[in-house]
């Protein structure tokens, strides 16, 4: 019997359904749920919110405009309806009217309050990571560029209708934009109002969440910070009634201590794994894991490393699968910059159905002869060049495998590259302002489809930090924008191709992700972006 791998693209959606694993649970008709969420909330503001537990905290609290069902497709949340016009410009304007909602303090949930909370996310001076979901509205660049959040096309017509403008089709904005955490409502008094005086506490205006103004299916009951946080049912709430009454989110900071919540059955869900459960999860059969949305890769930078041929000669050189082995549980060599996962029809995801890149391990002697040629042939001596540095987080990626990935450049070339572990914010700096030479980090995605991933690279973009430029690529994805179905998708896998044949982009290992939920236990769903939805868990049936 194969492993069961659940994919989101199988489903046509960005999401894996929870699959019972171990454990058990109580019954009862008004179900109360411990879920283990991982460390201690760092973040429950929208724009800032990385950790996959507080993004998970957050679409309880808070409900966006559209939300993603079990099957992928996105279906009305706080948008009673959605039209969307094609304009002769080529623009998509989407019109969302809301439906008759409230926030937990009565007042009524506006269409201003989405104007506000996304001309805050793509407000440069904020310096939001998810600030370029919102690339695809029209006058973006603009607002951005002149600090002008007027210029971003999204307003509201009258109090309970919202119109966004896109510069293109762009497909994924409602089952992708509009459901992400970054672009949750918030309300401009109530975020005012915690900042205190002057804005003093602006950065930590959501620190006391029982203080917060929200308009999702659960409302904080009680908070102990560093151990839990309990949410219950909202009964003014307008949507579906979520099935578990109450749910207590508890942190952990650490696996070992997650695990031993879940193992005193004091959690019924829980995440991150041990490395040891994880490992026997994947030699167990019938588990059910779910990929990473993101792809393990190293970064030439294009100003330093300018010849195409000692790129692709040290790309020749990578060996896949040593550094999927290297990686540890659940890394598996990358067949493209795409991950497995990403969505592309109803047949498969769009890693299953084209590109794949060389990673068997009986060809890598020939690719080595192979870039030792190219080298030779375009004057260099790989003993002779300039030692560089790669650059990498060990958050993202461990120290064994930075060293055996240098290893193989000097081992198959003779090229010196020493590793050199940063932090994270020291690595994103370094990429900004173009000072490496080598980086390894994980390109992630703020949506679960190709287009997303590929976006980045195109001519002149700020987070383009290897300085790619292509106008047949350009050309592509301006193409890519405005069309859909099969002539997209045929179009996005050329742009892939294109933009690994340059060797800036080179694609590693994917990995594989895991938790554990109890086996009386159902209904829940896991978005790829990492967090996950709670609403519809209910006692598995006898």
């Amino acid at each position: 019997m194969k492993r069961r791998v659940r994919l989101a693209a199988l489903m046509l959606a960005a999401l894996c359904c929870l699959a019972p694993l171990c454990g058990c649970a109580g019954s009862g008709d008004a179900l109360s749920l411990s879920v283990c969420v991982g460390r201690e909330i760092a973040s429950l503001d929208p724009i800032y919110a990385r950790e996959s537990g507080d993004r998970t905290i957050l679409v309880h609290l808070y409900e966006n405009l559209m939300r993603l069902t079990p099957d992928g497709t996105a279906a009305n949340g706080a948008a009673r309806s959605v039209t969307q016009e094609v304009n002769l410009d080529g623009t998509v304007t989407y019109t969302f009217r809301l439906r008759s909602a409230k926030w937990s303090d009565g007042r009524t949930l506006r269409a201003a309050d989405f104007v506000y909370a996304w001309r805050r996310l793509a407000d440069p001076a904020n310096r939001s990571p998810y600030a370029q979901l919102l690339s695809v509205v029209s006058g973006y660049e603009e607002a951005r560029s002149s600090g002008d959040m007027s210029l971003l096309q999204i307003s509201a017509r009258n109090e309970s209708t919202l119109l966004v403008t896109l510069s293109g089709r762009y497909d994924w904005f409602l089952s992708q934009v509009c459901t992400a955490p970054a672009t949750l409502p918030l309300r401009e008094d109530v975020v005012k109002k915690l900042s205190g005086e002057e804005g003093a506490q602006a950065a930590f205006w959501w620190k006391d969440p029982m203080a917060l103004v929200t308009n999702g299916p659960y409302r904080p009951a009680d908070y102990e910070g560093g151990a839990s946080l309990r949410v219950t049912a909202y009964d003014r709430y307008s949507g579906t009634r979520p099935e578990p009454r109450e749910i207590t989110f508890r942190f952990a900071s650490t696996a070992e201590a997650a695990q031993a919540l879940y193992d005193a059955r004091e959690a019924d869900i829980v995440w991150p794994l041990t490395q040891e459960r994880f490992s026997e999860l994947l030699a167990d059969e019938s588990a059910t894991l779910a990929p990473e949305l993101g792809t393990w890769s190293v970064l030439f930078n294009g100003a330093v490393f300018s010849d195409p041929a000692i790129r692709q000669a040290m790309t020749l050189a990578v060996d896949r699968t040593a550094l999927a082995e290297a990686a540890g549980p659940g890394a598996s060599p990358a067949a493209g910059l795409v991950p497995p996962g990403v969505p592309e029809n109803e047949d498969g995801d769009f890693r299953a159905l084209g590109g794949t890149l060389d990673h068997d391990p009986a060809d890598y002697a020939d690719r080595c002869a192979q870039a030792r040629q190219l080298l030779e042939e375009a004057g260099y001596d790989g003993g002779a060049m300039t030692e560089r540095e790669l650059l990498y987080c060990e958050q993202e990626m461990n120290g064994e495998t930075a060293q055996l990935l240098c290893d193989q450049w000097r081992e198959a070339l003779g090229v010196r590259v020493t590793p050199r572990a940063v932090s994270r914010e020291e690595l994103a700096i370094s990429l900004s302002a173009g000072r490496y030479a080598l980086a390894a980090t994980c390109l992630t995605a703020l949506c679960s489809d190709a287009e997303c991933f590929l976006m980045r690279w195109t001519s002149g973009r700020a987070d383009n930090v290897v300085g790619y430029a292509n106008s047949a690529y350009d050309t592509l994805m301006s193409i890519i924008a405005g069309a859909s179905g099969t002539a997209r998708m045929g179009c996005l896998h050329d742009a892939e191709e294109l933009l690994l044949a340059d060797c800036r982009v080179v694609p590693l290992y994917s990995r594989l992700t895991g938790w554990e939920v109890r086996r009386t236990l159902t209904g829940a769903v896991r978005d790829p972006r990492g967090y996950f939805n709670l609403t519809g868990v209910i006692n598995r049936p006898a």
